[in-house]
C-alpha cells in the first residue's frame, strides 16, 4: 500500500494545479491590433489636419514667398516669357511664371510652373505644354478647389464679362470672361490666328469629393504678346500633370512615413506596459501627431491635383 507521504513526495514539483502563466501582451494578437488601430487613427487624424488646416497655411506661406520673389524677378525684368528661363533652361516645376487676379471674387495667387499635385499645393499651376498668359493661343491654368487654400474654389461663379488679369514677365494681360464650361457644354470656336484664350480649370462637385471638371474661358483683350519657341509638346507631358491625377512620387515617403508610425506605435504599447498609459501617451501623442500629419502629406500627393 502506498502511504500518503509516498504518494506527495512522488509527485514532480509544478505538475499540480498549477496554471501556466498568462501569455505576454506583446506576444499576443491584441498588440498587432492595437498597433494597426493606432497607426490608422493617426493617419486619419493627419489627413484631417492636413486637409482642414495645415494645407491652408502650407498654401499661405508659399504664396507669400512666391509673391516676394516674383516681384523682384519682375523689377529686375528676369522674369520667364517662355517655357525656359533666362538661361535657356527649362523652368523648374514650382517657378513663379504669373500673377493672377480675379477682382469679382477677390482672388490673388501667383501662378506657378507645373501642374503636379505637389506644384498645385503651392498655388495655381501652369499646363506647361501651353503659351503663357497674354500669349496667342490657349493658356490653361490649374487650381483647387478646396484644399490648400482652394484658389479655385468660387470661380464657378464668374458670368460672362467679367475680367481676369494676368501680370508676367511681358506685362499685363486682360481677360473677358465667356462662360464657365460644365460637362457636356460647347467647346469655345477654335481661335484665329493671333488670338488669345485663358482656360482655368478646376475640380467641380461637392468640396473634396470631386465628380467632375469645371472650366471657366475667357478671351485676351489687351494686346498679344509674342511666344518664344515651344520645347514642351502635348506628347511630352507626364500623366501626372493632367487633370485630377495624382502624384505618384508621392509612394516613397508616404511608405517611409507608415514604418515610423509603426515603429513608434510599437514603441508606445511597450511604454504603456512598462511606464502607465498616461505617461505613454504623454510622450508619444506629440510624435504621432506629426508622423501622422508627415504621413497625409505624403498620402495626399496621390490624391488629384485639383482637389
Amino acid at each position: 500500500m502506498i502511504s500518503l507521504d509516498d504518494s506527495l513526495a512522488s509527485t514532480p514539483p509544478g505538475s499540480g494545479d498549477t496554471k501556466d502563466p498568462a501569455p505576454r501582451f506583446m506576444d499576443s494578437p491584441m498588440f498587432l491590433v492595437a498597433s494597426v488601430l493606432l497607426i490608422f487613427s493617426c493617419l486619419c487624424l493627419g489627413f484631417l489636419a492636413n486637409l482642414l488646416v495645415v494645407s491652408q497655411l502650407i498654401h499661405a506661406r508659399d504664396q507669400e514667398v512666391l509673391y516676394s520673389d516674383f516681384r523682384s524677378e519682375l523689377a529686375n525684368a528676369i522674369a520667364p516669357v517662355g517655357q525656359t528661363d533666362i538661361n535657356g533652361a527649362l523652368l523648374q516645376p514650382g517657378a513663379a511664371i504669373a500673377i493672377l487676379e480675379i477682382p469679382d471674387i477677390g482672388l490673388q495667387e501667383v501662378v506657378v510652373e507645373g501642374t503636379t499635385s505637389t506644384v498645385t499645393q503651392s498655388g495655381p499651376g501652369h499646363k506647361r505644354d501651353t503659351v503663357l498668359p497674354g500669349q496667342a493661343g490657349t493658356s490653361v491654368i490649374y487650381g483647387r478647389q478646396a484644399a490648400f487654400g482652394g484658389p479655385f474654389g468660387q470661380v464657378e461663379i464668374l458670368q460672362p464679362g467679367m475680367t481676369i488679369v494676368a501680370t508676367t514677365g511681358q506685362g499685363v494681360a486682360e481677360y473677358r470672361v465667356i462662360g464657365v464650361r460644365r460637362p457636356g457644354d460647347p467647346i469655345p470656336a477654335l481661335l484665329q490666328s493671333g488670338e488669345g484664350r485663358l482656360t482655368l480649370v478646376t475640380a467641380m462637385g461637392p468640396r473634396f469629393m470631386p465628380t467632375d471638371l469645371l472650366r471657366v474661358d475667357a478671351e485676351l483683350v489687351s494686346q498679344v504678346q509674342p511666344s518664344p519657341p515651344r520645347v514642351i509638346t502635348p506628347a511630352s507631358m507626364d500623366p501626372a500633370e493632367q487633370a485630377m491625377a495624382g502624384d505618384p512620387e508621392g509612394l516613397v515617403p508616404l511608405l517611409l512615413w507608415l514604418q515610423v508610425l509603426l515603429a513608434v506605435a510599437v514603441a508606445t504599447v511597450w511604454l504603456v506596459l512598462r511606464w502607465g498609459k498616461w505617461q505613454a501617451w504623454l510622450v508619444a501623442a506629440p510624435i504621432f501627431f506629426f508622423a501622422g500629419v508627415m504621413a497625409s502629406m505624403s498620402a495626399i500627393r496621390l490624391l488629384p491635383n485639383l482637389l
